[in-house]
């Protein structure tokens, strides 16, 4: 994964006790919910809210998921996951998301989301102003 100079976002957080396994490092599939969780906060960046994202009538369901698993995370460790525009297609973008403690990266994502149409959760292209919020992440 290569990574831009500039993320769309960074999530700080703290791995909680309860997402670590009986090996006492971060259960595979918590990973993915860092990678969610960082996806909102970069939603909020780009348009103010979830709300005023869906207000433009789309919205988008995720239809690829890549997990590698770098270095292991327990218990009270502090990482950030940052969120890189990779590819933006005519109905769906490719995000790129790293998942660092420190210098050290734990983890690396790639998750295609597909735009839909909320009504009939079938494939759109999304309207001007979406595309052009994401277009500009291009432009580095």
């Amino acid at each position: 994964m290569t990574e831009p100079r500039r993320p769309i976002a960074e999530l700080p957080l703290r791995v909680r006790y309860h997402e670590c396994d009986g090996q006492g490092i971060v259960f595979n599939a918590h990973y993915l919910a860092y990678v969610d969780m960082c996806s909102f906060e970069a939603e909020k960046a780009l348009f103010g809210t979830h709300e005023e994202f869906l207000a433009h009538g789309i919205d988008v369901v995720v239809a690829e998921a890549n997990l590698k698993l770098r270095a292991p995370a327990r218990y009270d460790d502090e990482l950030v996951v940052s969120q890189y525009l990779n590819h933006l297609g005519t109905t769906s973008l490719i995000f790129d998301f790293a998942i660092h403690r420190g210098e050290t990266l734990v983890a690396a994502a790639t998750i295609r989301y597909v735009f839909i149409d909320p009504a009939t959760l079938r494939p759109e292209a999304p309207p001007d102003a979406v595309r052009k919020a994401y277009a500009t992440l291009l432009g580095d």
